[in-house]
């Protein structure tokens, strides 16, 4: 049996290794369209590649992927984040888990993992061929032939082929695909950071709020969890989060919107006003920079005084009504303008590509074409910053690699 590959990345190799183990006797072969493998596993996590979240509970896993999670929580019973520590240190990779839950090589080095896929490959016997783009696939007499970009490339014969290339940025990347029959979700950029030219929030620069609970003006969106604030405007993984189960929404928008930030993350401002007249009570003698409600970084909780056109060095015994009701409409409810993103790193994520409608789950393999199957996020599936798009790629390889 001849089995294809077409793209040498995260899921390209892992349905590679899969496909190997469960039939030995066949010939495997990873084509790869550039000259660079696992690019994208060598940038990941600042270099250090997330390979994974320690999140074992299948429901939990399964909600932090914005596209896909439904359908995924099936496939997760067969290969899930334990499976995945499992496989990585039976092939000599120590993982470490760190408080987040992220889970990275122990060497804190994405080459670890490189050097164990190519070691893996040179193990099993697969073959690796650069240089070697796909522009169709067609069926010929029960086998699917594939046709190069490169001219002094002839087009060959494959009994099974496992498309596994990564998102596209454009829906002129997933033509190939589209002219076969399969239904194409438009793609639009997912994880990404909000850019705030006019804002001068961003002299905070470093600044991270732990626990800040976020919201898009006139959508339903909303995310909490840490914020980060940059020199272009916010980050973080509430952010993140945001942008990622938004990613149609905001593409729409333009990315153009307000942003409403809970920078206490306790929605009922009753309860806000009360603690900082609570405060103001057993304190009033000292000054509001030296007292904070609140466990905000000293530097933004002076920024939100500001905010509140209230002096730092005013005391919280001269605070009145007016005090009390700016102040805490600020803590729960500040708005500031969004005009653009900003890439997360060097990653990207897209959300759309190959419709699920078009996949038989179960099995990875394509309902418009026999004996192809596919792999990762070539497929619309993405997760949350967190290992999360690395662990549907390592689960859906791994049963896409069955080819069954």
């Amino acid at each position: 049996m001849k089995i294809a590959i077409i793209g040498g990345g995260a899921a390209g190799f892992f349905s590679a290794m899969a496909a190997k183990e469960n039939y030995p006797t066949a010939t495997v072969v990873i084509l790869e369209k550039t000259q660079n493998l696992l690019s994208k596993v060598k940038v990941s996590g600042g270099g250090k590649c997330n390979v994974t979240n320690a999140c074992f509970s299948i429901k939990e896993l399964s909600s932090a992927y914005p596209r896909g999670g439904k359908k995924l929580k099936k496939s997760f019973q067969v290969f899930n984040a334990k499976d995945t520590l499992a496989w990585f240190e039976s092939r000599g990779v120590p993982l470490v888990i760190r408080k987040d839950q992220h889970v990275f090589p122990a060497s804190q080095s994405s080459q670890s993992i490189i050097d164990c896929f190519l070691k893996e490959a040179e193990r099993l016997g697969i073959l690796i061929e650069m240089g070697a783009g796909i522009t169709s696939i067609t069926q010929v007499d029960g086998q699917l032939e594939l046709s190069f970009s490169r001219e002094s490339l002839k087009p060959r014969t494959f009994d099974k082929v496992i498309v596994g290339t990564g998102g596209s940025p454009k829906r002129m990347g997933l033509e190939w695909l589209e002219t076969m029959g399969h239904q194409i979700e438009d793609p639009v950029p997912s994880l990404f950071t909000f850019n705030m030219p006019k804002e001068s929030i961003t002299n905070l620069m470093g600044v991270v709020a732990e626990n800040a609970l976020v919201g898009i003006q006139g959508t339903k969106l909303k995310s909490k969890g840490p914020l980060l604030i940059t020199h272009w405007g916010m980050s973080g993984p509430a952010i993140l989060k945001l942008s990622a189960f938004g990613a149609r929404i905001l593409s729409d928008l333009e990315y153009n919107f307000n942003i409403q930030v809970n920078w206490v993350n306790e929605k009922n401002s009753e309860l806000v006003m009360n603690h900082l007249k609570d405060t103001a009570a057993k304190q009033p003698n000292k000054i509001l920079a030296n007292v904070k409600p609140y466990s905000l970084p000293q530097r933004m909780w002076s920024f939100l005084l500001e905010r509140s056109d209230l002096r730092a060095n005013k005391k919280w015994g001269d605070l009145g009504k007016k005090h009390f009701n700016k102040l805490t409409n600020v803590l729960c409810n500040d708005v500031y303008t969004v005009k653009g993103k900003t890439t997360f790193k060097e990653e990207f994520v897209t959300c759309g590509g190959v419709s699920l409608d078009s996949i038989n789950f179960n099995t990875m393999e394509s309902k418009i074409c026999k004996n192809l199957y596919f792999a990762g996020e070539i497929m619309d599936i993405d997760g949350i910053t967190g290992g999360y798009n690395f662990q549907s790629a390592w689960t859906t390889g791994f049963i896409a690699g069955k080819l069954s």
